[in-house]
């Protein structure tokens, strides 16, 4: 045993290395990128062969770790929480085939939307599937429940979601690390039919799944992580979940006045929930994300007892929670020392200086501008969305990943002209390849930018899978190699590039442009480590 320095995400790491793990599975996304890096980078996880390469994307990271489960060893899946949405047909149906060696699934959620799309809470994935979830107040309790939860996920033979915020997954603090245990040998289960979801098996698998709830409720109200914290002011009683806790502490250190259920495990526990209700008055639910805990309890409840929380505004419906808030809500005085002064202002993002998406974007704006005035430009999540803000204002839509090619060509069949998309080369081999498909299929008249800096730039510089195969994968699908063209976005090219847009553009067919040119990042971390 040591203590360690960790961040949250390092926790659940190094956990799952202690605790015999054979692979990690993750397509990077902030905040739950780090989890992967450090497996990447333990001398410990390349003497234990353990397999830390990144998946196209989270369908095929939870369905490549259910394979490994399959066969007997212990597999981790990692991903941010919209990433849940991808890797949720594979998720659910996991609930329903069960495990063999033990599934981890680690969902990263980001109150307040620091570098996502949305807010979304991932404990609603858990409750769909009718699987048990564990959510974490501390990097400690992190890394326990990570520890514990491969064997966890063995003994009831399904996959465990673990549930982070962003700043649990992004601050640090000592953590006690335990011992190092042996990865599992290869098994295989006893049920032929254990993984085969066809219609009869699967009626037969699902209620076995009912009847394990019961179980599951018990499992919780027998956690460690779940505990009932007596306080003398039965006026409220607090349900307090994962880091919610945590922050309901910093405004009692000496201990709080009132009881207190900490959540860390769900289902919710019958038990110390139901002792709660018959003491108190009413009920405040301190949860970080969305009002899932506050729903079921005033599903429960019915009217007989308040409830408060995000639902009836004692917290804000959106955005994270923070010691401040709950000390409003639990109606303490607000100490808070940092305010922010009137004279900062909020600094956007922006596109590095000397990348090639500026170039892209600079050309391309230049000639829909002068020359098509109803053009749109579907976007698509990577760092080429900051072509939404100024000095661009580029692009029109940023919804899901993929979806700049298939809403292009929708607009398009709409009647748009033109209609362009542009998409990185990563998020293009995550979830574009089957939009540019249909569109072969149907010979839509879009125009495609799939803007390639050879890297996975947004989250940190990560291997991108399309990386030398671009090309390759448009040819493949059935792209035209007369309207697949590669241009180099550096200023000296512009008049090849402005000629190539405006040509692709009149072509009322699919068009493919890609322009090349590695990220400035990703480059002079290339020339910093030669240097060494």
């Amino acid at each position: 045993m040591s203590k360690q320095l960790l961040l949250g995400d390092e926790a659940i790491a190094q956990a799952a290395i202690d605790a015999g793990l054979s692979g990690v599975y993750a397509y990077p996304g902030t905040p739950s990128t780090e989890i992967t890096e450090y497996i990447q980078q333990s001398p410990l996880a390349k003497e234990r062969n353990i397999h830390s390469r990144w998946s196209t994307n989270e369908k095929t990271a939870m369905e490549t770790a259910l394979g490994m489960s399959f066969s007997g060893k212990r597999a981790l899946v990692c991903m941010k929480h919209v990433g849940m949405n991808v890797a949720a047909d594979c998720f659910i149906n996991s609930a329903m085939t069960g495990v063999n060696g033990g599934l981890l699934v680690v969902a990263a959620d980001d109150p307040s939307m620091h570098s996502s799309q949305n807010e979304q809470d991932s404990r609603f994935y858990g409750d769909f599937s009718l699987i048990p979830m564990l959510e974490p107040s501390n990097q400690q309790e992190t890394y326990d429940m990570v520890y514990s939860g491969f064997e966890f996920s063995e003994q009831i033979g399904e996959p465990i979601l673990l549930r982070m915020v962003t700043r649990l997954a992004h601050s640090r603090s000592g953590v006690e690390t335990k011992a190092l245990k042996q990865q599992n040998e290869m098994s295989f289960s006893d049920d032929p039919k254990q993984f085969i979801l066809l219609p009869g098996n699967a009626r037969r698998r699902y209620k076995g799944l009912i009847a394990k709830q019961e179980d599951f409720v018990k499992a919780s109200e027998e956690s460690p992580y779940n505990k009932y914290i007596d306080g003398p002011n039965k006026k409220l009683g607090i349900v307090a979940c994962g880091i919610g806790f945590n922050y309901l502490m910093e405004n009692y250190p000496d201990g709080c006045e009132y009881p207190v259920l900490k959540i860390g495990q769900y289902p919710l526990p019958k038990k110390q929930l139901t002792q709660l209700i018959s003491e108190c008055d009413e009920i405040l639910v301190l949860e970080d994300g969305q009002p899932f805990v506050e729903r079921l309890i005033g599903g429960y409840l019915g009217n007989a007892v308040k409830v408060k929380g995000r639902l009836d505004g004692t917290l804000s419906r959106d955005g994270e929670l923070n010691p401040d808030s709950v000390a409003k809500a639990v109606g303490k005085e607000n100490k808070s020392t940092f305010v922010t002064p009137n004279v900062v202002e909020m600094r956007p993002p922006a596109l590095c200086e000397g990348c090639g998406h500026r170039d892209m974007y600079t050309i391309l704006t230049a000639v829909l501008k002068a020359d098509y005035p109803a053009h749109k430009v579907f976007s698509d999540i990577g760092c080429y969305t900051l072509g939404a803000g100024a000095p661009f204002n580029a692009i029109h839509s940023c919804v899901d990943m993929g979806a700049s090619i298939t809403m292009a060509k929708g607009a398009a069949d709409a009647g748009l002209f033109p209609s362009v998309a542009v998409i990185g080369d990563s998020t293009f081999t995550h979830s574009g390849m089957t939009g540019l498909l249909d569109c072969i299929n149907e010979n839509a008249s879009v125009t495609i930018i799939i803007s390639d800096n050879e890297t996975t730039a947004m989250t940190g510089g990560q291997d991108s899978a399309g990386t030398g195969k671009i090309e390759a994968i448009c040819l493949g699908l059935g792209v035209d190699p007369a309207h697949l063209r590669v241009v180099v976005p550096l200023k000296k090219n512009y008049e090849e590039m402005e000629q190539i847009i405006r040509e692709e553009i009149e072509y009322r067919g699919v068009s493919v442009i890609i322009p090349r040119r590695e990220c400035v990042q990703t480059l002079a971390r290339k020339k910093r480590s030669s240097k060494k």
